[in-house]
């Protein structure tokens, strides 16, 4: 059994990766599902600067290893039965915890696309769409407060997203025959 995570910056085409490696057989476990579920607890509405807030309050709580440490319950309950594609690794304390306890069977996929596509796509997304400037805000938070960097510089496979989907998909096909 493998954990596969996905990495990237927001609107590089995370979910789409993980989306095919579930349609695959493996379960998914989303980051960031922790983030919406505590931001509808607090009775917040779900936008950027209240997910930036509940984002930062969680890390301060548990450390900069929180999305890894909150969700190793269900990574482990599913890797039972399954392999467990993990859609959005955010921080290096992450990628380390998880590398420590899975070793080889942890697999990092990134998945990349340049700032001005990312941006095109989130602002034109239905569910959760951000402004270029909040684009770039989070951007500049992802790097320099989650080290979202570190995990994209070690990952085990990288997709060029900036052409079109079937192309993303063909590329997420030849990743999953290389980890059969």
């Amino acid at each position: 059994m493998k954990v596969v995570s996905i990495v990237g910056m927001a609107g590089a085409g995370k979910s789409v990766v993980a989306r095919m490696f579930e349609d695959n057989g493996f379960k998914k476990v989303r980051f960031g599902d922790v983030t919406d579920e505590e931001v509808k607890k607090r009775g917040l509405e779900l936008n950027e600067e209240n997910e930036r807030r509940v984002r930062e309050q969680l890390r301060k709580e548990h450390g900069m290893a929180a999305y890894a440490i909150l969700n190793l319950p269900r990574i482990d309950a599913f890797l039972k039965s399954s392999s467990v594609v993990v859609d959005g690794l955010y921080s290096w304390e992450e990628y380390t915890l998880l590398k420590s306890r899975y070793g080889d069977g942890f697999v990092v996929v990134a998945v990349w696309a340049s700032p001005a596509t990312r941006y095109k796509r989130l602002a034109g997304r239905a569910v959760r769409p951000l402004t270029p400037e909040e684009a770039a805000s989070r951007d500049k938070a992802e790097i320099e407060n989650s080290k979202k960097g570190g995990p994209i510089a070690m990952a085990d496979f990288t997709l060029i997203n900036e052409s079109s989907l079937e192309e993303l998909k063909k590329e997420a096909k030849q990743v999953l025959s290389a980890l059969k």
